[in-house]
C-alpha cells in the first residue's frame, strides 16, 4: 500500500486547508485511514480516522473544526481544516490501517510521507 499525502501549507490562525491522501496497492487489506500529526517534541497522535461502515473517530482538540471523508472512486481521504488555531501547527501523516479498530497509543499500518501544516497567529 502507498499513500501520497498533499494539501499542507502555511495559513494564518482561523484558515482552512484540506489535505488529500491518494492510496494506491492492495487496498482490499485495508479497512481504515485516517489522519495523524506529530508536533515537534510531541508523540505522534491520532487526528481523525475513518473505518469502513463509514465510522469516524476524532480528536477531542479538532471535533467540530475539522472532517474526515473520502472519495472511494479515487481511493483519496480527506481531512478538510477550518478554524485552523497555531497549535494544530504539526507534520500531518495519512495512514492506512488493516485492522478497523484504533487502540489509543498504537501506531500501526501504513504511512504516507507527511505534509507540513504551519499555523501562524
Amino acid at each position: 500500500v502507498q499513500l501520497q499525502a498533499s494539501g499542507g501549507g502555511l495559513v494564518q490562525a482561523g484558515g482552512s486547508l484540506r489535505l488529500s491522501c491518494a492510496a494506491s496497492g492492495s487496498l482490499e487489506i485495508i479497512n481504515a485511514m485516517g489522519w495523524y500529526r506529530q508536533a515537534p517534541g510531541k508523540q505522534r497522535e491520532l487526528v481523525a480516522r475513518m473505518a469502513s461502515g463509514d465510522s469516524t473517530v476524532y480528536a477531542d482538540s479538532v471535533k467540530g473544526r475539522f472532517t474526515i471523508s473520502r472519495d472511494n472512486a479515487k481511493n483519496t481521504v480527506y481531512l478538510q481544516m477550518n478554524g485552523l488555531k497555531p497549535e494544530d501547527t504539526a507534520v500531518y501523516y495519512c495512514n492506512a490501517d488493516p485492522s478497523r479498530t484504533v487502540v489509543a497509543g498504537v501506531l500501526r499500518g501504513y504511512w504516507g510521507q507527511g505534509t507540513q501544516v504551519t499555523v501562524s497567529s
